[in-house]
């Protein structure tokens, strides 16, 4: 069974920093894309982050030069680095890795609070 674990968020001050973690258990995706999506308070989902099993990065235009995606395929974690956190960043963050070439379908992990307020 495929299981994606999230840790790492919490609550920082505008300015600041945290750094994400997904660890997947139950299956090697060191072939499959994986990436973070987050969702506001009554906003859609929405990509901010992914990265290739050669590492080729994308990112949403709102983070671009503040956050960081990398994996570490040998440990099926995907990281995601947070700095320069702003409000607008307040948001339940998912891990994703799509599993479409080779299970099929993309798997979520259970998601994880990120609040940045002062």
């Amino acid at each position: 069974q495929v299981q994606l674990v999230e840790s790492g968020g919490g609550l920082v001050q505008p300015g600041g920093s945290l750094r994400l973690s997904c660890a997947a258990s139950g299956s090697r995706f060191s072939i499959n894309p994986m990436g973070w999506y987050r969702q506001a308070p009554g906003k859609q989902r929405e990509l901010v982050a992914s990265i290739t099993s050669g590492g080729r990065t994308n990112y949403a235009d709102s983070v671009k030069g503040r956050f960081t995606i990398s994996r570490d395929n040998a440990k099926n974690t995907v990281y995601l680095q947070m700095n320069s956190l702003k409000p607008e960043d307040t948001a339940v963050y998912y891990c994703n890795v799509d599993g479409r070439a080779t299970m099929g379908r993309h798997y979520w992990g259970q998601g994880t609070q990120v609040t940045v307020s002062s």
